[in-house]
């Protein structure tokens, strides 16, 4: 059974870790300054300010962090400063069984993908492909304070997906499924086939987004997921934007969506407000939930939060 988080309330506290690639930390005090200013108390990670080349601390470091998040009982919400690369490092550090006991609000995109979708299969906690604390600044569309704000803080009515007004979604295959939200960043997702974390697709909303690939690079991840046998077994797919993918060979984005999908044949809604556009939708991971592409509809089942 899916284990909800607590709701978030006014001056509760956020944890703050790094458990990929280090973030300037001019930027990581400024984006803190502009949470506090938005009435939370903010207690940071020992990891967060580290530098160790490409990563912020060792694996086991940034997993050390994480864990003292879990542990800290005034510690509510969880919020990673960035994503990057190598979160899947820590994941051999991690207790489920005590994440499972101290549920939290976790969030990210990204390369948090990883962690995300891990924590949904191995402690059955429903987390949030939502903000980082990169994220947290005045430039920031009101949008993706709104989505993410409304979910962790309503415990009376189930989320519904949406995007910005002008920002339409559309159909490629028409249909109703229902099922739990998997998925997240294409590339990280890539890189669970044939691990311990490989994510389990069977009979769930399979959601991916991407960024910075050419199409032709997003067509062999894709192929890729297929040859794995995800989307076999999938209820349905829900696709993000591809945030600076460039046209390959004459071939657009959307042109390989509709020509991959079409021919997979489960319900799919493209064009989702997501991970690392501008405008950033909140989606819950491992949240039972009912998509109808045709009439441009994700709601939750129940609240995301308790």
């Amino acid at each position: 059974m899916v284990v909800r988080p607590a709701s978030l309330q006014a001056n509760d506290t956020v944890g703050i870790v790094s458990l990929g690639s280090p973030l300037d930390p001019n930027i990581i005090n400024e984006r803190i300054l502009y949470l506090e200013s938005l009435g939370f108390n903010v207690l940071v990670g020992e990891s967060v300010f580290r530098y160790t080349g490409f990563l912020s601390g060792s694996d086991e470091e940034r997993a050390n962090d994480f864990m003292r998040m879990i542990v800290n009982e005034q510690v509510k919400w969880i919020l990673p400063v960035r994503g990057g690369v190598g979160v899947a490092g820590i994941l051999r550090y991690l207790d489920w069984d005590l994440i499972r006991q101290n549920p939290k609000i976790v969030t990210g995109y990204s390369d948090i993908t990883v962690l995300l979708n891990a924590l949904y299969q191995f402690a059955d906690l429903e987390t949030l492909h939502s903000l980082m604390l990169i994220d947290f600044k005045l430039s920031t569309p009101a949008f993706n304070f709104n989505q993410l704000f409304r979910a962790i803080s309503n415990t009376q009515v189930p989320y519904t997906i949406e995007n910005p007004r002008r920002m339409l979604r559309y159909s490629i295959v028409p249909g109703v499924a229902e099922g739990e939200i998997v998925g997240g960043n294409l590339t990280s997702l890539i890189g669970t086939l044939a691990t311990p974390y490989e994510i389990d697709t069977a009979e769930k909303l399979f959601f991916i987004e991407e960024v910075n690939e050419p199409v032709h690079r997003v067509y062999r991840q894709l192929l890729h997921l297929e040859e794995a046998g995800k989307f076999d077994d999938c209820a349905g797919v829900l696709i993000g934007r591809c945030t600076n993918c460039q046209t390959s060979y004459g071939v657009n984005y959307e042109q390989l969506l509709e020509e991959f999908f079409s021919s997979i044949g489960k319900p799919t809604l493209a064009n989702i407000a997501s991970g690392h556009g501008q405008y950033k939708t909140t989606i819950p991971i491992g949240a039972e939930a009912i998509m109808d592409s045709e009439n441009d509809v994700i709601e939750t089942i129940n609240p995301v939060v308790i």
